[in-house]
């Protein structure tokens, strides 16, 4: 599986140039799209979060492996069409109102999307009405993210959260996170999961929906 550990090198060093031709190489090669998804690509970003969470990799490198699967993912979804959902489920994820912050959002975002979810980034200042609107909109979704950065903001996410879970709309898990949020904050205010950073909020939200 050379070339699996290729795409994975390259991932994993945000070798963004070359991701698209080494799968194309795989795919040319009859390697299974799924395969290369799973094992080259989703398991490689696992990795590359891991190595965040303990400190060995900040994040501009996470960042750039995280775009560097994107490329690769580009080349890899003509090749999945038809197959079955191979998705996770949905995911909603913004900053809640009055927060205008969305660097850590944003790789929050990418490193959900790298565990293998489809992800609509609502952006900043998003209103609790938005979310729920958002989730009637795609009754398929499995999580909710609210992104908070600021102690003013936190009270808002708290309101956001109510407003979601008092809206009767079901079938998803909510999860928070942000720099003044923590785990008995979550608790507090009916999350059902809690993420410390981005790396921590992929793991969680697998968790989330297992």
């Amino acid at each position: 599986m050379a070339k699996l550990e290729a795409i994975a090198q390259a991932i994993e060093a945000g070798k963004i140039k070359i991701v698209g031709g080494l799968v194309a190489e795989a795919l040319a090669d009859n390697l299974d799209p799924l395969i290369i998804l799973n094992q080259g690509m989703i398991q490689t970003m696992s990795i590359v979060g891991d190595k965040f969470k303990r400190g060995d990799i900040f994040v501009p490198e996470m960042l750039i492996a995280a775009k560097a699967m994107k490329k690769g993912v580009e080349v890899l979804k003509p090749h999945l069409a038809g197959q079955a959902d191979l998705s996770l489920g949905t995911c909603i994820i913004g900053s809640v109102a009055g927060d205008m912050h969305d660097i850590g959002k944003n790789l929050v975002a990418m490193m959900i999307e790298s565990a293998g979810f489809e992800v609509i980034d609502l952006g900043v200042d998003v209103p609790a009405e938005t979310f729920i609107k958002t989730i009637k909109e795609h009754p398929e979704v499995k999580l909710v993210a609210f992104s908070a950065l600021l102690t003013t903001t936190m009270p808002a996410m708290k309101a956001s959260v109510a407003a979601v879970k008092d809206s009767g709309l079901h079938g998803f898990k909510i999860i928070v996170g942000g720099a003044p949020i923590t785990q008995d904050y979550a608790v507090q205010i009916g999350a059902d999961g809690y993420a410390s950073d981005a790396g921590s909020a992929a793991v969680t939200a697998k968790q989330l929906i297992a």
